[in-house]
């Protein structure tokens, strides 16, 4: 009985070891990872998923999708919901035509 008392410590001993050294080493991995410069540019905005569920309720779809995704790819962001929702995307909401009407659906 207590060679496998001997046995069970040491095995919990050597796994708590290992665990210390996981950790640590995934703290350095993490430190090394917020040092680096963050990325310049945001995530690129997928336009057409964004826009057809913008416009899947649209009486004229395509004329939609056309606009918004025009607005999408200058404002890299699309309101949520099909209607509504434009304090969401402030640069797509103020987009307008030459006269002077909105231009994003």
């Amino acid at each position: 009985m207590g060679a496998l008392s001997k046995t069970l410590t040491a095995s919990l001993v050597l796994s708590f070891l290992l665990l210390l050294l996981a950790e640590a080493d995934h703290q350095t991995i993490m430190d090394i990872n917020h040092g680096a410069a963050p990325s310049p540019l945001p995530p690129v905005l997928d336009c057409g998923v964004a826009c057809a569920g913008r416009c899947k309720l649209s009486s004229r779809p395509r004329l939609c999708k056309r606009a918004c995704g025009s607005c999408c790819s200058k404002c890299n962001c699309v309101p949520p919901g099909t209607a509504g929702n434009l304090e969401a995307c402030p640069c797509y909401a103020n987009l307008t035509t030459h006269n002077q009407t909105r231009k994003c659906p």
